[in-house]
């Protein structure tokens, strides 16, 4: 589905004049863009260059604290070595040691200060970064949207992209400000002991900074080629959840996977890259180090001899510069995370500095004084941006003078909505002018014309929020009593009044809680309380039932008045009283005048237009002459013409207006609020009760999710424990290295040049060891993180409908918990597990060498330990509370980008940028304010950490000197427990440092399960239920009761029994609202009845296998949902993507589609764009029901299947429906009465139960009856 037209995204430039990959395309050059460092806090304000002043300033501050520690340790060393006698080693080391004690207050207040303020500027700037991104995007021209990003993409970038800039920004700079304080620091401090054996160890620094610069840019490739797939597997998110409905229906939750496996596969092999480059980087660097140290001992033994140094200078120098160079080792983390953050930062900041070429934050330009509404095109030349190729206009010039109503009529794809769009601004003409009150409007500023006009669309859209904040996008500072008025007018009150939370109810994603009738009445709501000067109208009253039309038609004859007013419409009737009409046909005016003039020229194409729709028509009316045209408002629906005869087949044109709760995206909705449960606080205890039992361990489960990469993790910790025993070694080593630089010459020299081998040796274990170790958890990490995205989408994609009406399971929710959980949690098995690994193979090989050399001493020094590791449990079990809700709220800050951008016309039609923005921010308050303290909780766990650290060296020194005093210790045993003991107690702070990650990573370990443990009640990949042999098709209805389960106490059907037999036609008519969507959705088994049964040849539906059942049927909606792809993969799509050449083609012409698809310049290889952006309304539709053709269903569900579609449209589409339904049960629903007269049933459907049921005839034979009413209502209006 959608995924493909990602895949071949690169094609697009050929295709359509610029792929949605095109800004990808761009990115990925061979150089691997990124930005330079320092560019990265471009949107720092004074308090973060506050922040970031302190924050430098005291990580400097931390960094010095280990080289000055080497200059006590030195002394330290004299203490010991240089005592006359073992009584005077005790009172020397004291007066040294209170030295450490002053070191460690000093590094812990400055950690303390490093931590917090970098952790807080860096949750600060992401905030600000997310925020200027989501305005760049908003600001851009509609092309942009059209060419180079999709909605997906976005909710990626702000999710993954900033993800990874906050890691790069954060906490991660004070560490590497620190480190290189260390490496400098370092070097200093053994410059000034003794230059010459300094300068002999620098030979290692030129090597060391060749390797990270080679690793650092492989990195930075690896990222960026990683996050871009995962970007194209986020659009997929986005489009599948989006559209879960169409997906289901046509059995698609198979093909939606695979695509997304692909990309997280391609993903998959970046990052497994990522682990062996970071390895061979990190281990090359240590093997460096290494060596130097044995270089540093041998060549150090020969300047005590020759030179005259002593032991305490050469093991000052030999530690001043290990601590400073191991720095840049343990810089390794961070070099990484700032390659990826770069090359994410590259892709954002490349959107926040994107200059559109419409842009509505440009507020020069002229703003009229007074508007009288002049609307004017004047030899206009003009194609689509995705289709330069392609001349829509070519000197097109039109005139719609002040306070007139102007009607655009013609063929789909004629340009009438082109005409709307260049009014409106989204796009320029090549040529030519769009001129208003005798103005270029490209010299008037963009956001005050804009707000001159008001749009109604035939396809609504309104975002995640509630009613009454979708009406005030249409004008700012609203009050109740202007709402009031204007969901009067819009004949929405009734309805609004009605919902247990009235106003405040929840429209839900795209306004998936309310039905389509509902849904155009707020968004003409919305219109109206704009008061604008020019209204465009695109059938705006299309999904209203007759009694709602009327009363909407109405109020907006009332709201046209001295107005300027454009009419798209397929419908003449809609246009009769229009003041001019323009007739359309290949982006030319081919006919122009009253509706009276233009009738009068039978030959003409007007008169062409309307006998092709009063052929379509079927009269409602039986005693009206068919040449008598009612005299009627202008909404006027319909000439009236003389009945067909009994015989007559039934029309299956399904004109506008069904009362189906949809959207675009969702055919099929719960016209529910789903805030209405009893409180918050019910919801959280369920979601609690769920899953508390796997809140306290899911790290087993990850563990068991990555069973197949057992051998890999076990290898990988055997490599881990390996690298862990290192330091332990290196501590065996210095120890001795020190007790050798104080023997007799002959013997020091023997003994130097043994140690220095050894450092070699160990140089090449790390050499060995590392690259393996990175490898293989980067592999075991990363096939965690493709297996968890694929489970997660996978049991995501299987859920049953309710689950997705939920506003936390929306597309923008789901898709920013895809991107962050699956990185979380390969922080658990990936970096975290080997650190941990390391570290409990440190503490045990340590401790065990301790023991040996003097196990009084070590047991005593074992004591600080677990007080270093109860700190860090104590701040990752604080941490845990604050993620936990953070994580939820950016997940609904997402869902604000993902509404704005999928609704990004609208957003741009009402001037709403700020709207969106004020909502967004509003949404990041919270998770900022908890970022914050996170960061002063972690900064406080960090000092204690260090603090502990500086005196475990005091007591180490204390005690070793005490024991020597009483003559229980010896000076090489002393020394060699403190080295191992101490790099023991460094591996613990070390994995205090990941606890923020740790508790990250657990929070979304038990979000992934939440996920994965949920079993859904209708399952479409379960092989469970019957499978019917030569199914009929008969349906019935029993006894049903049904209510929403998010709304269980509003009930939607009582007691409704309906029979339709095999083969026949069943209309369901009705008010909006009524309960007509719902029963095509108990069909599609979205939903089961709270009581009663739904049969399918006499077998119930919940015993029949679900994805058998879906296949047996066939959906055309009244809003086609087609995914960013190929025509010719979405009329696929209709067999799973399976389709041969010829069935789609023989579809396309069955659709009336084959024609226009071939016209265009790429055929059936033309990408669609999001949500089919680049087709008409007509086109679109005629895609959609070429793919519910392919499907060749048993059981046909048509809502107003032909109503995007002109005349001659229709008429062929109506015939290929006509041939398809013949021998297939059929249930239409519909408004327009004059598309069911020849239904074998006719069901009138009103407060969820049928009121009556019957033929035509039979019907309209009882005068008083609700479907003779509705008929004479439906009469009156035309």
């Amino acid at each position: 589905m959608g995924g493909r037209g990602r895949e071949q995204g690169g094609e697009r430039d050929d295709v359509n004049g610029g792929g949605e990959d095109g800004a990808d395309g761009h990115e990925r050059r061979p150089a691997a863009p990124r930005v330079p460092l320092y560019r990265m806090f471009a949107f720092a304000d004074r308090t973060d260059a506050a922040l970031m002043a302190v924050g430098a300033a005291t990580a400097v501050a931390n960094g010095m604290a280990q080289p000055l520690m080497t200059f006590i340790f030195g002394d330290v060393i004299d203490a010991f070595g240089s005592a006359a006698s073992s009584r005077d080693v005790l009172h020397r080391v004291t007066k040294v040691i209170i030295n450490f004690v002053y070191l460690g207050i000093g590094a812990g207040l400055a950690s303390t200060l490093q931590v917090s303020c970098w952790t807080i500027t860096g949750e600060r700037q992401a905030a600000r970064i997310r925020a200027m991104y989501l305005k760049a995007i908003l600001r851009q021209d509609i092309a942009f949207f059209d060419k180079e990003m999709s909605t997906g993409q976005v909710v990626e970038r702000m999710s993954g992209d900033t993800f990874l800039i906050q890691d790069a920004i954060g906490e991660k700079v004070g560490k590497i400000i620190q480190l290189l304080s260390t490496f400098f620091g370092g070097f200093i401090v053994a410059f000034v002991r003794g230059w010459l054996l300094t300068l002999v160890m620098l030979s290692s620094i030129p090597p060391v900074a060749v390797a990270g610069a080679i690793v650092s840019r492989m990195m930075t490739t690896l990222s960026t080629k990683m996050q871009a797939k995962y970007g194209d597997a986020g659009d997929i998110v986005e489009q599948t959840i989006g559209t879960i409905r169409t997906v289901v229906s046509f059995n698609g939750e198979k093909q939606a996977i695979t695509t997304y496996n692909k990309f997280i596969r391609k993903a998959y092999e970046s990052a497994r890259r990522e682990g062996a480059v970071s390895g061979l980087g990190v281990g090359s660097i240590m093997a460096i180090l290494f060596c130097s140290y044995g270089l540093a001992v041998w060549y150090g033994s020969k300047l005590i001899v020759d030179r005259g140094y002593n032991g305490g200078i050469v093991i000052t120098i030999i530690m001043s510069v290990m601590v400073g160079a191991m720095s840049l080792g343990q810089a390794a983390p961070s070099i990484t995370a700032f390659a990826q953050g770069q090359g994410a930062a590259y892709r954002m900041f490349k959107t926040i500095e994107r200059q559109p070429c419409i842009d509505v934050y440009n507020t020069t330009g002229i703003i009229l004084e007074d508007i009288k509404g002049d609307v004017e095109l004047k030899d206009v030349y003009f194609s689509y941006p995705t289709r330069p190729e392609h001349l829509v206009f070519d000197g097109f010039s039109l005139l719609v003078p002040s306070g007139t109503t102007m009607a655009l009529v013609g063929v789909s794809g004629s340009g009438k909505s082109t005409v709307v769009s260049l009014v409106e601004r989204f796009y320029d003409p090549q040529s030519g002018e769009v001129l208003i009150d005798g103005v270029d409007i490209r010299r008037m500023t963009l956001g005050w014309i804009r707000g001159k006009i008001g749009l109604v669309s035939q396809e609504p859209v309104l975002f995640s929020s509630t009613i009454r904040e979708n009406i005030s996008y249409g004008k700012d500072d609203l009050n109740l009593e202007e709402i009031r008025r204007a969901i009067e007018l819009a004949n929405a009150a009734n309805f609004i009044d009605k919902l247990p939370n009235g106003l405040e109810t929840m429209v839900g994603e795209r306004g998936i809680q309310l039905s389509g009738g509902q849904k155009q009445r707020i968004a003409i709501a919305r219109a109206i309380i704009k008061n604008p000067r020019i209204l465009l109208l695109d059938e705006a009253t299309s999904a209203l039932d007759m009694e709602s039309e009327r009363v909407v038609q109405e109020a907006l004859d009332r709201v046209m008045l001295e107005r300027t007013t454009i009419i798209v419409a397929h419908r003449l009737s809609t246009v009769k009283n229009a003041d001019v009409i323009s007739v359309l046909q290949h982006g030319k005016i081919v006919e122009q005048g009253s509706h009276v003039e233009l009738v009068n020229k039978p030959e003409g194409a007007y008169s062409q237009l309307i006998h092709l729709q009063e052929t379509l028509q079927v009269a409602e009316a039986p005693n009206v002459d068919p040449d008598a045209i009612m005299e009627n408002s202008f909404g006027s629906r319909s000439f009236t013409r003389k009945p067909r005869s009994q015989g007559s087949s039934f029309r299956r044109s399904t004109s506008k207006g069904s009362s189906f709760g949809h959207s675009g995206t969702h055919p099929y909705p719960a016209p529910c609020d789903p805030m209405e449960f009893n409180n918050d606080q019910d919801l959280e205890e369920s979601a609690d009760k769920i899953s508390s039992d796997r809140k306290k361990a899911p790290i087993g489960r990850l563990f068991y999710l990555n069973k197949p990469e057992a051998l890999v993790l076990a290898l990988g910790s055997v490599a881990a424990a390996m690298h862990g025993a290192i330091l332990p070694v290196y501590g065996i080593l210095i120890s001795s290295a020190i007790k050798t630089f104080y023997e007799p010459p002959a013997e020091l020299l023997k003994d130097s040049r043994f140690w220095a081998s050894m450092f070699a040796m160990l140089g090449a274990c790390a050499l060995v060891l590392i690259p393996i170790e990175y490898f293989l958890f980067g592999l075991a990490g990363g096939k965690l993180v493709e297996r968890i995205r694929s489970l997660t989408f996978r049991s995501v994609m299987h859920q049953d409908i309710n689950w997705f009406d939920k506003p936390e399971h929306s597309s923008g929710a789901i898709g920013a918990r895809l991107s962050t959980d699956a990185l979380n949690v390969k922080r658990l098995v990936g970096e975290n597990l080997a650190l941990n690994v390391q570290t409990i193979s440190t503490i045990i090989v340590g401790f065990a060498i301790a023991m040996v050399a003097n196990w009084k001493l070590a047991l005593i020094i074992t004591v600080v330990v677990p007080l270093v590791g109860f700190q860090a449990y104590a701040q990752m079990k604080f941490l845990k509370g604050l993620n936990k809700n953070a994580k939820l709220k950016y997940e609904e800050a997402s869902q604000v980008a993902t509404d704005a951008v999928g609704g990004i016309r609208t957003v741009a039609s009402f001037c709403a940028e700020q709207k969106v923005m004020d909502a967004y921010e509003k949404k990041c308050e919270s998770p900022t304010r908890q970022g914050v303290r996170e960061g002063v909780v972690g900064g406080l766990g960090f000092g204690f950490s260090f603090l502990m650290f500086y005196l475990t060296y005091a007591l180490c020194f204390y005690v070793g000197a005490k024991f020597v005093h009483e003559g229980t210790a010896t000076f090489p045993e002393v020394f060699r427990v403190f080295f191992v003991l101490v790099l023991a107690a460094t591996g613990i702070s070390r994995t205090s440092a990941v606890g923020a990650d740790s508790t990250k990573a657990s929070e979304s370990a038990i979000s992934v399960f939440e996920i994965l443990d949920r079993k859904s009640k209708i399952d479409s990949s379960s092989e469970e239920g019957m499978v019917v042999a030569n199914l009929r098709g008969d349906i019935e209805f029993q006894n049903v009761c049904f209510s929403y389960p998010l709304r269980p106490n509003v009930q939607i059907f009582t007691d409704l029994s309906l029979i339709i037999p095999s083969g026949k036609t069943a209309a369901l008519v009705g008010e909006s609202g009524s309960g007509k969507s719902t029963a095509i959705a108990l069909l599609e088994r979205f939903y089961d009845p709270s009581s009663g049964r739904i049969l399918f040849d006499g077998v119930e539906l919940p015993t029949l296998k679900v994805s058998w059942l879906r296949l047996q049927i066939g959906l055309v909606a009244q809003e086609p949902v087609l995914f960013n792809d190929t025509i010719r993969a979405n009329i696929a799509y209709g067999k799973q993507g399976e389709a041969s050449e010829e069935e789609i083609v023989a579809a396309a012409e069955a659709a009336n589609a084959h024609q226009f698809i071939s016209g265009l310049p790429d055929g059936y290889n033309t990408i669609v764009g999001e949500r089919g952006i680049q087709l008409s309304g007509g086109q679109k539709q005629r895609v959609a029901i070429a793919r519910a053709v392919i499907k060749d269903p048993k059981m046909l569900l048509l809502d107003e299947a032909t109503s995007a579609l002109d005349a001659e449209s229709e008429r062929v589409v109506q015939e290929a429906l006509d041939r398809v339904m013949v021998g297939r049960t059929t249930v239409v629903v519909a408004h327009r009465l004059s598309t069911v007269r020849g239904a074998d049933i006719i069901s009138v459907v009103k407060n969820g139960t049928i009121v009556e049921k019957g033929r035509h005839e039979e019907l309209m034979r009882m005068k008083d009856g609700a479907y003779a009413s509705l008929v004479e209502l439906s009469s009156t209006s035309r």
